[in-house]
């Protein structure tokens, strides 16, 4: 091997400083270490060693800190002065890491570790410290072993010892603190400890990370939902790939796996796979081992034991065969904790934890996961027929129908069912389990119940989009004429034209088949309460049917009329009806749901035409006979659709309480599409209503998100519903759950579209970016651009191409923020029309090339791209471009000053040539300084137009020209410029003005 020289290696030091933690970090680590020890520089040495305790704390494999510790430490001993004082307190500091790494090490026995801690209680207090790491660290050995009243002692010497320079930070403390409490059961306690840091108030490197992962069950066994979901979507963004939290992500698994969220928690563990076996920390192995196992065993629980998961040791696994794996390999580490301590208590505490029940049977947590497939019916015992689950066992037998139940059971399904109610279809699939229970006896003793029965599977077939639905509507039409039973009978006929529609038969068919409905309802008799509703229910059938065979008749040059029939018809009848008793009744002679549902049909044809008084008027007048009916499940629709006609007005406040009535009208409803529907309409009225709605708008569209999953719509209308979820996070200020629900619905939202795809890419983009993630942000937003590319308006690409160059620039890579403003400016220059973009975009790129160091001349293409973009906007009076004017103006300004030529105010030069170079320089600087003034007082007065609109803006350039003048010599007139602020400032009101004149009279001060 090459030997490395101490340059080469004090470099790869720096480089791996700057390396992601992990396994590749640790290995350069190593070979540094090894290199450095060669050169026999004792200094070099130690910051190899230094480098490898750092790189092993953050990665899988912290245990192995403790042979460099002790080497260093050895060093020390070795020579203590040679150690400079930082040196020192990095000695110390990392003192405390070992402590905890060797307690995290089964193979160290229980005298090395009492040893070591002893040694560190000295050193400590022979350097002043105080002794509250030390109880920490015996904190963590005392739990470990079981000692509780050594733990006791040891928590109590830790609070009661000063905080010091070698004290853990607030946010590491609290986590431990808390997780004492946790430990003891006392959730509420763990949590009121934890609080400082799940507030956002203290961080560090891994915090608040790790306390957002331990309270997520504590929060879910309180009932405080809201805030694990939360915490949940926050902290596992903050864990997702550190090998150094793998104990959080286990945590996070546990959490979704006892939430109802399994699917969910096999996304974590598919992202983390990688890490499951062997690791040389095996107590991280363990810990996130044993959040996996949670799952697995809930898997197997749920009947999914031979779903598959994800590969380990090369094969893919079942969950039932990765379980019997991965509970060998932790219980064996457990066991060698066990062997260590003298105790069972890290094997008790692995089972327990596997053993968990769920603290709730489901927790919507909003982002998308794929679901889990019904788990397998057990194969059908001896003697059970196959086709009917036989699940007495757990729940005793179902009843016959002969008991007194079914007839009760009964009469309820045909009142719902006469209503119009949503429990109809869940009540007749009771009564047809519990009559196949009781054979062919219970149909042929009732004819009537044998032809609901075939109505009911007619209508399962319909609407799952089976053709044989057509053929059981006809069987059920003749079973309750057999039966007497015309009105239904003929409400049968009018299903098989319907089937015939929708399946594509032919117009004369289905036209043929209507008559027949229509001349069924009219043979009944006068006297029947159904009569009026049959013959309505058929006409309105055979005007829709008709116009949807008219459209599909018409060719496309002749567009076809249809619609402006069955507007006509329909108007006509509800004219006709409307006002009669039965339009606002329900029930066998009841039409109100027909007449309310052509006032809808009205008002969607309105809306068409974008005639919003008119919609608005039907919408209310369908909504108000359905409640006046009794049947307000069904005005959910019409007020939701109204809720979003006022919105569209711009009446928020009439919308938003239309929009709550319709969401309390829902309560029966069990259609997903339609309860997510009213929630999403009233979720975005909210959002238009500043943050504080949009707080609101969170559970709504959450609720939603939650519905459409259920309704299987997941991957279509689900998607929209997560990209409208994200928006409210982001309005509510919930930025990292905002992205990570977004990031769980792009790749449906990609489907669905490109320009969908790109509102996705561009919402993600920016979110990105609020998380300080430039890199990610620019991706989004560079997919999103090439998406856009042949789209005919290339304002979308330019746009999109801009916000990628403010990423790369932010992640400073700027060779390719610098070709990503050129795209955008090229695309801006071809449309046309959009000087704002332009000179904004030359002023960036101005700015890259002020700090481009491959170049000498960056400073002057500065200038020149500054002066570009002021000739780009000069001489409109337009507002928006004169704001652009002043800012150009103001940019200018500070890059000619950040450019200075450095003054030299130190011993003047004897030669005489460098005499008259400083003297050149110092003229230059003085011109330049001179011409800031001038910008400074163009842009101050260009803003000046805009009165308290710019007012921040106008002060920061009078307070930059009074600190140049300063530096050109003329405190007086600095001084009279800021005299004249200090006035103007506080002629204005409000709280702006008040604390810009405070920070005038601050420089005011500075000056005089």
């Amino acid at each position: 091997m090459t030997t490395m020289t101490s340059e080469e290696i004090r470099r790869g030091l720096a480089e791996n400083a700057r390396a992601p933690y992990g396994a590749a970090r640790n290995v350069h680590a190593e070979t540094l270490g090894a290199a450095a020890e060669a050169t026999g520089d004792r200094q070099l040495f130690r910051a190899a060693l230094v480098c490898q305790i750092e790189a092993y704390e953050y990665s899988a494999e912290r245990t192995k800190m403790v042979v460099p510790f002790a080497r260093l430490l050895q060093e020390y001993d070795r020579d203590p002065g040679s150690f400079a004082s930082h040196e020192v307190h990095r000695l110390f500091w990392r003192f405390k890491w070992v402590a905890g790494r060797i307690v995290e090490s089964p193979e160290i026995p229980l005298t090395a570790v009492d040893g070591w801690l002893t040694d560190m209680e000295r050193r400590y207090r022979l350097a002043g410290y105080s002794e509250r790491a030390v109880r920490q660290a015996e904190f963590h050995l005392a739990d470990a072993i079981g000692d509780e009243a050594r733990t006791e002692r040891a928590i109590t010497g830790w609070a009661a010892a000063d905080r010091d320079a070698m004290s853990d930070c607030h946010a590491c403390e609290i986590n431990t603190q808390g997780w004492y409490w946790a430990r003891k059961g006392d959730d509420a306690k763990a949590i009121e400890v934890w609080q400082p840091v799940l507030a956002d108030g203290m961080s560090c490197m891994e915090e608040p990370h790790r306390v957002l992962a331990h309270a997520l069950l504590p929060l879910a066994r309180l009932g405080r939902t809201d805030e694990a979901r939360s915490y949940h979507l926050r902290g596992y963004r903050m864990v997702r790939g550190k090998e150094s939290l793998l104990r959080s992500v286990g945590e996070h698994i546990e959490f979704c796996a006892l939430t109802g969220n399994e699917s969910r928690g096999l996304e974590i563990l598919a992202e983390h796979a990688a890490h499951l076996g062997p690791l040389a920390d095996v107590e991280s192995q363990m810990e996130f081992s044993g959040g996996v196992l949670v799952l697995l065993r809930r898997l197997n629980d749920l009947g999914h034991g031979d779903r598959p998961t994800v590969s380990y040791a090369g094969t893919h696994r079942t969950a039932r065969e990765l379980y019997d794996l991965l509970y060998g390999e932790a219980t064996d580490i457990a066991a060698r904790f066990d062997a260590r301590n003298g105790t069972s208590l890290v094997s008790q505490r692995l089972v327990d934890r596997i053993a968990r029940r769920p603290v709730t049977d489901t927790l919507p947590l909003g982002v998308r996961s794929v679901r889990l497939a019904p788990a397998a019916v057990p194969a059908p015992r001896p003697g059970q027929d196959a086709g009917v689950q036989d699940d007495g066992a757990a729940r005793g037998a179902a009843p016959a129908p002969a008991e007194p139940g079914f007839p009760a059971l009964l009469a309820h399904a045909r009142t719902a069912r006469q209503q119009g109610h949503p429990s109809a279809d869940r009540l007749w699939a009771e009564v047809a389990e519990l009559a196949a229970a009781g054979g062919e006896a219970t149909t042929a003793a009732d004819p009537v119940l044998a032809a609901d029965l075939l109505a009911h599977r007619a209508v399962l077939a319909a609407q799952a989009e089976d053709p044989k639905a057509a053929d059981l509507y006809v069987e059920a039409a003749a079973a309750y004429r057999a039966a007497g039973h015309l009105g239904r009978a003929a409400h049968a006929e009018l299903g098989v034209a319907g089937c015939a529609a929708r399946h594509g038969a032919e117009p004369e068919e289905i036209r043929a088949l209507l008559a027949a409905a229509t001349a069924a309802a009219r043979e009944l008799d006068d006297t029947d309460p159904e009569r009026t509703r049959r013959l309505l229910a058929a006409e309105l059938a055979t005007l829709r049917i008709g116009t949807h065979l008219s459209e599909r008749a018409a060719d496309e040059a002749a567009p076809p009329s249809g619609t402006a029939h069955l507007g006509a018809a329909l108007a006509r009848l509800v004219a006709e009806h409307g006002d009669e008793a039965a339009a606002r009744t329900a029930g066998a002679g009841g039409i109100a749901d027909l007449i309310a549902d052509s006032e809808v049909t009205l008002a969607r044809l309105a809306l068409e035409e974008h005639d919003l008084d008119r919609a608005g008027i039907l919408l209310a007048s369908a909504a108000g006979r359905l409640i006046a009916a009794d049947q307000p499940w069904d005005a959910v629709e019409p007020l939701t659709l109204r809720a979003s006609v006022l919105a569209a007005h711009g009446d928020l406040a009439a919308a938003e309480s239309e929009a709550r009535a319709a969401l309390g009208h829902a309560a029966e409803l069990t259609d997903g599409a339609a309860q997510a529907g009213v929630r999403l309409t009233l979720a975005d009225i909210l959002l238009r209503q500043g943050r504080d709605g949009a707080r609101e708008a969170v559970p709504h569209a959450l609720d939603a998100t939650h519905w459409l999953d259920q309704a299987g719509l997941e991957a279509t209308a689900g998607a929209r519903a997560r990209l409208l979820l994200a928006r409210a996070y982001a309005a509510a200020e919930r930025t990292a759950e905002a992205a990570e629900v977004l990031q769980s619905a792009l790749p449906d939202l990609l489907e669905q579209g490109e320009p969908e795809g790109v509102q996705a890419r561009e919402t993600l983009g920016g979110l990105l970016r609020e998380l300080h993630d430039p890199h990610a942000a620019a991706e989004q937003y560079l997919l999103a651009a090439e998406t856009a590319k042949g789209w005919d308006e290339p304002a979308f690409e330019a746009g999109l191409a801009h916000s990628a160059g403010e990423a790369l620039a932010a992640a400073r890579l700027t060779r390719e923020a610098e070709a990503a403003y050129e795209r955008s400016l090229e695309l801006w220059r071809r449309t046309g029309g959009n000087p704002t973009a332009e000179a904004r975009l030359l002023r960036s790129l101005a700015w890259l090339a002020v700090d481009d160091e491959s170049t000498d001349d960056g400073p002057v293409r500065a200038r020149a791209l500054m002066e570009q973009a002021a000739s780009v906007v000069d001489g409109s009076d337009e507002p928006a471009l004169r704001y652009e004017q002043a800012q150009t103006r103001q940019q200018l300004a500070r890059l000619l000053q950040d450019t200075l030529p450095e003054d030299r105010h130190e011993h003047e030069d004897e030669e005489s040539g460098a005499g008259e170079a400083e003297a050149t320089a110092s003229s230059e600087a003085r011109a330049i300084r001179e011409q800031v003034v001038t910008l400074l007082d163009r842009a101050a007065g260009l803003y000046a137009t805009f009165g308290t609109d710019a007012l921040a803006e106008r002060f920061q350039c009078l307070a930059y020209a009074a600190w140049t003048e300063e530096e050109l010599g003329r405190a007086e007139d600095a001084v009279a410029r800021m005299t004249a602020c200090v006035a103007e400032l506080g002629s204005y009101e409000g709280p702006e003005a008040a604390e810009l004149t405070a920070r005038a009279q601050g420089v005011l001060h500075a000056l005089t």
